[in-house]
């Protein structure tokens, strides 16, 4: 069984928001692998014992840091009364996930594999919110009668952010409000049957034949 874990004391307001603000820093310029509590304590002006009085290890505070970084995407809920109002709504915009979330993303992605404790507080605290966010604007549109019922909300829901990240990562393009509503367009709203895809789809279609 898994040891719960303690709550640990907080740090005074601006300065605790100093050290996460040091922490991101590093971690845009180092990596995870590299960033050590030693680095983050001298960045930010704190002794390594302030740090863990309120963090007990480096995977703990890069998490938290990340979790309230003003680059992460924070899906909050969005019910605009339809499905690819509700994506555009949630994704897109400055809270989304074309808002500088890829370099923050990157700097950590080697860590999942490597560092175990940092990829549980990870998938916990960071991805897990947003993967709920995410399936309950499926479930919405489900409940809407927008979408099939059997609509396979567990693998629907991550695959907009799937997409997005290879696109980041693999091929070296950093994704932006346009890339995420072709994206909802051309992929997410044909795959679970959605009644516009098509006409978009057409539309799509009918402009190229007119330009060609």
């Amino acid at each position: 069984m898994r040891k719960l874990r303690t709550p640990r004391p907080r740090v005074a307001g601006e300065r605790e928001d100093e050290i996460l603000e040091a922490t991101l820093h590093l971690l845009l310029e180092v990596g995870y692998d590299r960033l050590t509590m030693d680095a983050v304590a001298r960045r930010a002006r704190a002794s390594k014992a302030t740090l863990y009085r309120r963090w007990e290890s480096k995977p703990s505070l890069v998490v938290d840091a990340m979790v309230r970084a003003k680059q992460a995407p924070s899906p909050d809920e969005h019910d605009t009364g339809s499905l690819r109002g509700d994506l555009v709504s949630t994704f897109c915009g400055s809270h989304g996930l074309a808002h500088d979330a890829t370099g923050l993303l990157g700097s950590v992605i080697t860590a999942l594999s490597s560092d175990p404790e940092f990829a549980q507080l990870f998938r916990e605290a960071f991805i897990a919110p947003k993967v709920a966010a995410s399936q309950a604007i499926y479930t919405r549109a489900i409940e809407r009668g927008e979408i099939p019922a059997d609509v396979d909300v567990d693998i629907i829901a991550p695959a907009l952010a799937g997409i997005l990240l290879h696109r980041s990562f693999v091929l070296g393009i950093v994704p932006d409000d346009a890339d995420i509503e072709r994206v909802i367009d051309h992929v997410i709203l044909p795959a679970v049957g959605h009644p516009t895809a098509a006409v978009r789809t057409s539309g799509s279609t009918n402009q190229k034949d007119r330009t060609s």
